[in-house]
């Protein structure tokens, strides 16, 4: 009998054991699951390339030569890609010159940061030509927007954090006319604390959560579905910005998110600058502010309009990946991005 109830006694404890381990290891498997890396921020001495996967770059080297000299004016060295300002009809050169261009600065460990000359169109076509295991080995900054977020999508997917941020295109010959977004762009790289307060809206949806930040362009975002860089949205916050489409385009490119479950699990919406909506011929109806809010109506998260982030003027540097606590009022809404 004595006998008997030691074994029962060694069994149970075993049992509780096994739960209590296995529960451990589920909850380290999620806490790197949730966790990016985040690559070393700039310093004075280190070396920005600028290489150009998407667009043509047609009479903009005054652009480019400005994105030098601003980054030098940092104390940064800079290389420009071979083929930045190669032609192949709508691109900066052949997809394969541009992939060889973003993959020479992926594989070099002396280039700390990859900034985007612009976007447009074609980041896509090289996604599948790439090769990130030099980059997993010394991880650097991946930076631009709208049509870069085909890039950083597919970084998110190898578990690194990267920046929404202005390219070489948005330099403006008075840099005080974009002031803010120039050093939101700087401080981010060197990593300087930043959180936004951003202005009211009416059609904010009031709420406080938090969360990794990710998004980019939604036509990007939108065109990714199905594919393996397309973002996993379980517990995230979504920023997405557009430009130059019908209201009624980005009606079906949300519809399209929330029939493939992108919002479900989704923690909160940031909604940057929606830049000149086309108009039809059979009018919408409602702001687009008010289409959004239409499609996500299902959901209980809070959303916030007004992020200056966009095509615009005012496009602040936000850092994808990373863990932002996100405040929502109708008079004004916050965002802290976690050191």
């Amino acid at each position: 009998m004595l006998k008997n109830t030691l074994l029962l006694n060694l069994f149970t404890l075993v049992f509780f054991v096994g739960i209590i381990t296995t529960s451990a290891q589920e909850h380290n498997t999620i806490k790197t699951t949730n966790t990016l890396i985040q690559p070393p921020y700039l310093k004075a001495g280190d070396t920005v390339a600028i290489v150009a996967p998407s667009g043509i770059l047609k009479n903009r080297n005054r652009e480019v030569e400005q994105a030098k000299a601003l980054l030098k004016s940092w104390g940064l060295h800079v290389v420009v890609g071979a083929h930045v300002f190669g032609k192949d009809n709508h691109f900066a050169g052949t997809d394969d010159e541009r992939c060889e261009d973003f993959q020479k600065a992926l594989d070099d460990p002396n280039i700390k940061a990859i900034w985007s000359a612009r976007g447009g169109y074609g980041t896509v076509r090289i996604l599948d030509k790439l090769d990130y295991s030099k980059f997993k080995e010394h991880p650097k900054w991946i930076i631009g927007y709208s049509d870069i977020t085909a890039l950083h999508n597919q970084v998110h997917t190898k578990g690194v954090e990267s920046i929404h941020a202005l390219m070489c295109v948005s330099l403006t010959e008075d840099l005080e006319e974009i002031k803010e977004s120039v050093s939101t762009f700087k401080s981010t790289i060197f990593g300087e604390p930043i959180a936004y307060t951003i202005e009211g809206s009416k059609y904010n949806k009031i709420g406080e959560t938090s969360g990794q930040l990710v998004g980019g362009n939604l036509t990007i975002l939108h065109t990714m579905l199905g594919s393996n860089t397309s973002l996993n949205m379980d517990g995230k916050i979504l920023f997405f910005e557009e430009i130059g489409e019908y209201a009624y385009h980005i009606d079906r490119m949300l519809q399209s998110l929330k029939r493939a479950g992108y919002f479900d699990n989704c923690k909160g919406v940031i909604v940057g600058d929606i830049s000149r909506v086309r108009k039809n011929t059979t009018p919408w109806g409602k702001p687009v502010q008010q289409l959004i809010l239409d499609v996500l109506e299902d959901y209980d998260f809070p959303i916030v309009f007004n992020m200056p982030a966009g095509h615009e003027d005012d496009n602040r540097a936000l850092i994808l990946g990373r863990t932002v606590a996100l405040k929502v009022g109708k008079d004004t809404s916050t965002i802290v991005f976690e050191d």
